[in-house]
């Protein structure tokens, strides 16, 4: 049974917690039967530990897109503060953790303080081992080895899980940038102009001008095994906060992902120059679409849909999975696919303006400046800016995340979840802004 976060706890005392045992105060009155105080032999009771809420996972976690990026402590303890944007990608800072993303905007009643764990990147691999141990990680230590921290000093009892984006068959941000890359040379290019080539700009791939299928995003396979590595990841998580939270009590959040896109563009975003995205040669509509923070084909929103969908279904799993085996766990399954209904990218006339995530944005080499307007540019100057994001990931790793906007609503989602008596809930926004669960 699912329960609200308990008010009441029963502490360790600092000697039992050091001894590896548990000590607990029995209510009752002064010299009672079963009291502390009959007991003189009894050590003191330990002041309550300051309560805590940890986010742990990937981007949509970390709050990347949301801005005002906080100094993250690298493997051995140094905190790194923005480095450059020539830096290596893989410093720890670019884990991007934002004090606007929605572990810190949430209204959690009953929590002291908040700790955002999770890493721009995140992969299931990240959570027992460091990121720095598998090609393109960050230079941090094990989020469970983080965590562990947190626990040392605190009563954890608010864990925000976001996993499976990530993992080691796909990335969020090598799907992003296929289908952006797709669209673009489509767009710049004829059939003819065989001596140009656009590439992947995340994973330097040479990539087709046709639109992006579920194929090139994630195969059936691919998901399979990425619920399994998110399912044992999600395991770990569980076993160390037996393992080290202060009175055993805690909810913890299994969330998944909203699509920047829409399901359809607005009208506004379908022609430009009377040309659509069906045919050689686009240009027009490439810079509007850009402009607008959403250059991709139409024909690719169906299947980004569908592997948002997936994604979904890969958390469902993992928590029928981890329920079904721990079912005294108190385990919460937040769908938030539905979340920014109506404030995508290109939803309505005026994007990005208004919206909940973050346009697409490149930048003219590596100078913090992002490029909001193609059209000055020509082909060559358009594969000039995707080689810089290539080679200086950081400089355009913000686009299609949640931005603080966005984070203010998955914050209330969180609130919602952390409060609910269901082992599932799903959080949609209205027409009118207003969210229901």
């Amino acid at each position: 049974m699912r329960h609200p976060l308990p008010t009441i706890r029963l502490v360790a005392t600092t000697a039992a917690l050091t001894l590896g045992l548990t000590a607990t105060v029995t209510p009752g009155a002064s010299g009672a039967p079963g009291s502390v105080a009959d007991d003189t032999s009894a050590e003191p009771a330990a002041a309550a530990l300051p309560t805590a809420a940890v986010a742990l996972g990937d981007s949509f976690i970390s709050g990347e897109g949301a801005g005002d990026y906080a100094p993250v402590a690298d493997a051995s303890g140094v905190a790194q503060a923005f480095p450059g944007w020539t830096a290596d990608n893989a410093n720890a800072f670019f884990c991007h953790r934002s004090p606007n993303a929605s572990i810190d905007v949430a209204d959690l009643p009953g929590i002291d303080d908040r700790f955002n764990l999770a890493c721009s990147g995140g992969q299931p691999h990240d959570i027992a081992n460091a990121s720095s141990a598998r090609e393109s990680g960050r230079g941090v230590a094990s989020q469970l080895d983080q965590l562990r921290a947190v626990a040392a000093t605190h009563d954890v009892d608010v864990v925000l899980v976001g996993l499976g984006s990530n993992n080691s068959s796909f990335t969020f941000g090598d799907a992003a940038a296929e289908c952006a890359a797709r669209f673009v040379g489509d767009g710049y290019t004829g059939w003819w102009e065989v001596w140009i080539h656009f590439f992947n700009w995340v994973s330097g791939a040479e990539v087709s001008e046709r639109p992006c299928t579920g194929a090139d995003l994630a195969t059936p396979e691919q998901v399979a095994a990425a619920q399994a590595e998110t399912t044992d990841a999600v395991r770990a998580i569980l076993d160390t906060l037996a393992e080290v939270d202060a009175d055993g009590q805690h909810r913890v959040v299994l969330q998944d992902y909203t699509n920047p896109l829409p399901e359809e563009y607005a009208a506004d975003y379908q022609e430009e120059g009377g040309r659509a995205d069906d045919r050689d040669k686009f240009r027009a509509l490439v810079d509007e679409r850009y402009a607008a923070g959403c250059p991709t084909h139409r024909a690719s929103l169906a299947p980004a849909h569908d592997f948002s969908t997936s994604l979904g279904a890969l958390a469902d799993g993992v928590h029928a999975t981890l329920a079904a085996e721990r079912p005294g766990v108190d385990l919460v399954r937040l769908d938030v696919q539905h979340a920014f209904d109506g404030a995508r990218l290109c939803e309505v006339a005026g994007s990005p303006a208004g919206t909940l995530v973050t346009p697409l944005r490149l930048q003219d080499d590596p100078n913090g400046v992002p490029v909001t307007d193609f059209s000055p540019f020509d082909k060559l100057d358009i594969k000039r800016l995707t080689e810089t994001c290539e080679a200086y990931y950081q400089t355009c790793q913000e686009s299609w995340h949640p931005n603080a906007a966005g984070h203010v609503v998955l914050g209330q989602c969180l609130t919602a979840a952390t409060s609910t008596a269901a082992a599932n809930l799903t959080c949609q926004r209205s027409p009118d802004g207003s969210l229901s669960y």
